[in-house]
């Protein structure tokens, strides 16, 4: 017989974790169960290309709460188990252990999977993408002076190890298969600024390359490229990663670039909310479905499935946010833009400080500031708005008088 809970949420990131807890904080006392299947209860998993990378740190130390909190709160956890079926007709959820959860609703926060290389030796050992606590240590472990590390993907995940290999004094290549790396996201001009940091700090970039296979005698030894091969005792795929919609999408719910959700993260199905990575949800600002792989989306969206289950009105209106550290240069990123939009820059980027702005048709569509701090407000309040590029890059004009 099925264990009975007023709120099953199916996923035990950031998301999932958040949710639990903001359910608690709006005063929902009815009972909530948490599933995920991972072993660890949730965790911040910005560190695991940050923290975890670069420190020999406990993955421990990277969670929301600890296991007695979940228990205090009346929260039953089923970690390392992981939600195998969703039945909307009759309101359960399957585990892989066999057990059954009934639900009045239930809280989507499956998050997203990393993509693989379909290509010869992609199964050696020491092939690694990075999702989990564990993955990070095992790569964390393969770091160390002279060893050569392969970054196959140059987002923001690929550039953060590379950095944090090289802390360790590993030798890194970067394969990336539209140079400059970010450039879909940063544009040409920063795109090539990102790379150079990399290199002056000894990465090597294989640019417009594609990985075509790996060799080795069990483990990996060289990574073969549209450029040449790259001898290789680690390498990491970091070239992206697809909401995970497979419990949805076999439960009839609606999927389209992850699952579809109103406002208020609410799916096609009505007693079924998703938040995180999976959540292609309109955003009330844009006016438009988004979807957005990071962290501070995901605890926020978990605050608005929270308010929606609990009676409140708060809604999915803000920007999207997130921040990287790699060497001695720290961002946050603010917005949506795309590498085709046009780059006005206040400051020196030869300094290392300045803000970057990103405009469509004259209005701001994104804004990075660039070891620069206390601005994120200002500059997400401009987001938006038609303004004066000259303005912009006039150091004289303040954030507020833009």
């Amino acid at each position: 017989m099925a264990q009975e809970f007023g709120i099953v949420v199916v996923g035990a990131g950031i998301g999932g974790g958040q949710v639990v807890e903001s359910l608690r904080n709006d005063g929902f006392a009815g009972t909530i169960a948490l599933v995920g299947a991972d072993p660890l209860p949730p965790y911040y998993r910005p560190d695991l290309s940050k923290k975890l990378m670069l420190e020999d740190t406990d993955p421990g130390d990277s969670e929301l709460r600890g296991e007695d909190w979940y228990a205090a709160h009346d929260v039953e956890t089923f970690f390392a188990d992981a939600a195998t079926k969703l039945d909307t007709s009759s309101r359960t959820v399957t585990l892989a252990s066999g057990d059954e959860l009934s639900y009045g609703q239930a809280i989507l926060a499956t998050g997203s999977t990393p993509r693989t290389l379909d290509v010869p030796g992609a199964d050696l050992a020491n092939v690694h993408t990075l999702r989990s606590a564990g993955d990070a240590v095992a790569i964390r472990s393969q770091f160390g002076e002279g060893r050569k590390v392969v970054i196959v993907g140059g987002g923001w995940i690929g550039l953060e190890v590379a950095a944090a290999a090289r802390s360790h004094g590993s030798e890194v290549t970067v394969v990336v298969r539209d140079a400059p790396p970010l450039k879909a996201v940063l544009g040409e001009e920063m795109g090539r600024y990102f790379e150079e940091l990399h290199v002056s700090h000894g990465v090597t970039f294989f640019g417009d390359a594609e990985v075509t296979g790996f060799t080795g005698d069990g483990a990996v030894e060289t990574a073969q490229t549209t450029q040449g091969d790259i001898p290789a005792d680690l390498v990491v795929i970091g070239i992206g990663a697809d909401p995970t919609v497979d419990l949805a999408e076999a439960a009839g719910i609606d999927v389209d670039n992850g699952v579809p959700t109103d406002e208020r993260m609410r799916t096609s199905e009505g007693n079924v909310l998703a938040i995180g990575d999976i959540a292609n949800a309109f955003n009330t600002r844009l006016d438009s479905r988004i979807r957005v792989e990071h962290w501070d989306n995901a605890v926020r969206q978990a605050d608005v499935a929270a308010s929606t289950l609990t009676g409140g009105s708060a809604v999915y209106d803000w920007e999207p946010y997130f921040f990287t550290d790699q060497y001695d240069l720290g961002m946050e990123y603010v917005g949506h833009g795309s590498g085709g939009d046009e780059v006005t820059i206040r400051g020196d980027k030869d300094s290392g400080e300045f803000i970057v702005f990103w405009t469509k048709d004259g209005t701001l569509t994104a804004a990075m500031n660039v070891n620069i701090w206390d601005v994120s407000d200002e500059l997400r309040a401009l987001i938006g708005k038609q303004v004066d590029t000259a303005k912009l890059a006039d150091e004289a004009v303040p954030l507020s008088e833009l």
